[in-house]
């Protein structure tokens, strides 16, 4: 990762198409590194997971829309995702100088989904509070992290007690790591570990998403 990581400080210096061009060559050898690591990463979680599919994000930024003109990303990253629909949520490696991490969760729950989150909060947190309150969650992610409404969604008590759960519109989870630790020969092994951390959180949230209000499957 060390020539990553080389290559992604140039480019912040220098994030035009013309530099990126005259060292195209350097970003695929580097590609090629990026690839072998995640690659090599998915393998180890096939070995704890039923996984369905590795996406290797593209540097190039879709500026259509955005302020910042800038073509290029300032970092590499890396989705992995379990079989749907009995296994929810999904991993993600975040390489990036100075802001790299290992995260997972649910970043855009679709509005039925959300929903019915919402629902099982209101109803009882005594299952995913266990789950945060483990030893092993909090020295990995310490919190469920998230966007949230400013409120409360509609339909839902702004004074309900869990409502700093319920207002969330995304449910994340995320380990921060050095460049030194990224670097390190053992970021792989911890990485794997990182996400074998998340799955009591996400074997709580596939039976919450797989059934209805009365526990009945809807698959």
């Amino acid at each position: 990762m060390k020539k990553a990581f080389e290559f992604l400080k140039q480019l912040e210096k220098n994030n035009t198409r013309e530099w990126f061009a005259a060292h195209k060559a350097e970003y695929e050898a580097v590609v090629k590194e990026n690839k072998a690591l995640f690659n090599q990463i998915y393998a180890e979680l096939q070995q704890h997971d039923r996984m369905n599919g590795i996406h290797i994000y593209r540097i190039y930024r879709d500026v259509r829309f955005s302020k910042d003109q800038t073509p290029y990303k300032n970092h590499f990253g890396v989705g992995y995702s379990r079989l749907k629909p009995m296994l929810r949520g999904g991993y993600y490696i975040h390489l990036e100088p100075g802001n790299s991490f290992v995260g997972g969760g649910f970043w855009g729950p679709d509005a039925k989904d959300l929903l019915r989150i919402r629902k099982e909060f209101e109803i009882s947190t005594a299952e995913i509070e266990k789950i945060t309150s483990d030893d092993t969650f909090i020295n990995y992610f310490q919190e469920i992290k998230g966007d949230a409404v400013k409120t409360a969604p509609r339909g839902f008590d702004k004074n309900h007690p869990a409502i700093g759960l319920i207002r969330k519109k995304q449910y994340v989870v995320m380990r921060p790591f050095t460049d030194r630790e990224v670097l390190s020969g053992d970021f792989a092994k911890e990485a794997v570990l990182t996400f074998l951390a998340m799955r009591p959180f996400f074997n709580y949230m596939s039976e919450v998403l797989t059934t209805d209000l009365n526990g009945a499957s809807l698959i």
